[in-house]
């Protein structure tokens, strides 16, 4: 653990700033100290005894700057008891992956002398952080000086602090050295390699290191539906029902693509001691609400929501709305085919060069309109979710993707089916979904890479310039960055990124056959994704906490049902194809039972597929078995 920066530098103390934490500027002096206390004070007391300064801001512009912004750090013996409180696995002596404990600090590989540098600073940041979540109210009826806000025991200190808005936020500290190396090996060398995963899971955390792995998996991936799709798209350029070779090829694909997945998923968990790791037990969100009740579980008083009033609004308001977004959503594709029937009748009376691009337009906009609903059906998601009052935020989660995943869905998908199966357009439908899926990751490349670097280097240099103009020619290495991360935008999680690259697999596992293009335009999305978003991680949002992950968690989950319907789609495009018709010239019914019974016989080979692919690699499987084994004969020698 080297941060290579100090507390000191600004003449405060002298220990290593891990975590800002920052007040509101009006809050009162008594809840200041009592919660000073509390985070210094000693853990037999209840305290989390961990390292805290203020730091001073001179008055920038006539304004008084905000003075409750204090800096949190630990002694390394903190840290190391702390690592095994929240389970961190190391590497044995032996090369296997083992619970943390400090008693047997030595055994661990890489621990040397005091144990400097054994933990990663996420691994450091996310123990701090562990320790001012779990420290809880003792006897105190309210927050000092805050008698409305009110606290029983048991109850999380900083998570009430949070939800009155008395606690702003808190968050960890980049390490400028090392953000310097990683930007340097990640981003600022355009070359054709890996990402350095090890090094990313190092600085940011198993969650998060797992994005950009399963980022990485899927563009290789599609480099062989890339190679096989150009000369398709070009030999097969007009001749629009030459798709049943790659409809047949995109099936194995979907399948295959998951299943192997799942084993390097389980590879980067273990190396990364997150596979065997037990779940930490789920404390209620900071915005959870309720009548103060007993929890069984715990034994400790916490507010109660009666689950019946929550499945009330969740039928009776959420479902609803989101069927009545869902019909918003056919309305505007209908006004589109409108367009796009507009569109055509101009053409056909006057086919010259304009009117040929007037084709185009009605598909770009749509394209626009559909970004643009997502994008308010997600905040509308978010107040819902919100409002329904889940206890833990993994029920939160999946609440919230379950319901933009199918707004989504039908959102982006709905025209290309109706183009497919109703209209049965092969021409409309290349256009279609070649206009949507370029004009996406335009917008998207806008959104998330371009306007984020802009906002971000004009409020770097506001912030820099005024500390200058306070300060002079000081050295001021703490202080600004402190004030700059401050106001850094707060990452909110992988769920966007994810979002996208599930819409991304959509275009290419169900219509690619249709345009075999598809996967080279996500390929090349894919290879600025990487640059634009470990940008953003570097230097346009604040460091996030690390978060422990095995998997990717509720999105295997919506790959894989994506993939079902993949299989589906596939053979109901080779049922329409001329190629399959011709050998049906009499019998229709024939011919949809025949692509029913193959669409069976695919659905059954898929799912055998995914039992005979072991999710975890054997040799995983075996230090896995061993680890359980040496610790029922530790279990067996400690009862004797």
């Amino acid at each position: 653990m080297q941060l290579g920066l100090s507390v000191s530098d600004s003449d405060v103390s002298s220990f290593t700033p891990l975590v800002v934490l920052e007040l509101a500027d009006d809050t009162k002096a008594e809840a200041i100290t009592w919660l000073l206390n509390r985070i210094r004070d000693k853990q037999k007391n209840g305290g989390a005894e961990l390292l805290v300064d203020q730091l001073l801001f001179p008055a920038q512009d006539g304004q008084k700057s905000n003075p409750n912004v204090f800096v949190v750090g630990s002694t390394l013996q903190r840290l190391l008891k702390g690592a095994e409180d929240v389970g961190l696995f190391k590497e044995f002596q032996d090369g296997i992956m083992r619970g943390f404990t400090y008693a047997n600090r030595e055994s661990f590989k890489d621990f040397y002398g005091d144990g400097e540098g054994f933990l990663s600073d996420a691994e450091c940041q996310y123990i701090i952080k562990h320790e001012l979540d779990t420290l809880r109210a003792k006897n105190e009826e309210h927050v000092p000086g805050y008698p409305k806000v009110k606290l029983y025991p048991g109850k999380s200190v900083v998570r009430r602090l949070q939800s009155k808005g008395v606690l702003v936020q808190y968050f960890p500290l980049h390490n400028k050295e090392d953000l310097k190396r990683l930007s340097f090996s990640w981003y600022k060398k355009i070359k054709l390699s890996f990402q350095p995963l090890d090094d990313i899971r190092h600085y940011f955390g198993e969650g998060l290191a797992l994005y950009f792995g399963f980022l990485e998996y899927f563009t290789f991936a599609l480099v062989p539906m890339a190679l096989i799709g150009i000369p398709y798209y070009l030999f097969d350029w007009e001749d629009y029902d030459k798709y049943v070779l790659f409809a047949v090829f995109n099936l194995v694909w979907s399948t295959v693509f998951l299943e192997v997945w799942k084993r390097c998923s389980a590879t980067f968990a273990y190396g990364w001691g997150t596979l065997s790791r037990k779940k930490a037990f789920e404390e209620p969100r900071a915005g959870f609400h309720g009548a103060l009740g007993f929890n069984p579980i715990t034994g400790r008083e916490e507010p109660v929501y009666p689950s019946s009033k929550r499945q009330l609004r969740i039928y009776l308001v959420s479902v609803p709305f989101v069927l009545l977004c869902l019909y918003l959503s056919f309305y505007v594709m209908m006004v589109y085919f409108d367009m796009e029937n507009w569109a055509i009748s101009v053409y056909n009376e006057n086919p010259n060069f304009g009117t040929g691009i007037l084709l185009f337009v009605p598909s770009i906009i749509y394209a626009v309109v559909i970004e643009i609903m997502n994008l308010l059906y997600r905040y509308a998601a978010e107040f819902l979710t919100n409002w329904e009052n889940h206890r833990l935020e993994s029920s939160f989660q999946n609440h919230l993707v379950l319901k933009v995943l199918v707004f989504n869905f039908v959102n982006c998908f709905a025209s290309l089916f109706y183009i497919a199966f109703v209209m049965q357009d092969m021409v409309l439908l290349r256009q279609s979904l070649a206009t949507l899926l370029i004009t996406s990751q335009i917008l998207n490349q806008v959104m998330e890479a371009f306007l984020p670097y802009w906002l971000q280097r004009r409020r770097n240099k506001k912030v820099h310039k005024r500390m200058r103009r306070v300060m002079g020619d000081k050295e001021l290495p703490l202080l600004e960055q402190v004030q700059l991360e401050t106001e850094m935008n707060t990452y909110l999680g992988t769920f966007d990124d994810y979002l996208e690259q599930f819409l991304l697999f959509g275009y290419v596992s169900l219509f690619s056959c249709v345009y075999p293009l598809a996967a080279v335009l996500v390929v090349l999305n894919n290879i600025t994704e990487v640059y634009s978003d470990a940008f953003k991680m570097c230097h346009v949002f604040k460091r996030p906490f690390s978060e422990p992950a095995a998997n990717i968690g509720v999105w295997q989950l919506a790959f894989e049902t994506m993939s079902i319907i993949a299989v589906v789609t596939n053979c109901a495009l080779i049922g329409l194809s001329s190629q399959v018709k011709a050998y049906f010239p009499e019998s229709e019914t024939q011919m949809i039972l025949i692509v029913v019974a193959i669409e069976h016989v695919l659905l059954a080979f898929k799912f055998i597929l995914a039992f005979v692919i072991p999710d975890v690699p054997k040799d995983i499987q075996v230090k896995l078995a061993k680890l359980e084994f040496d610790s029922l004969e530790a279990l067996k020698k400690r009862d004797d």
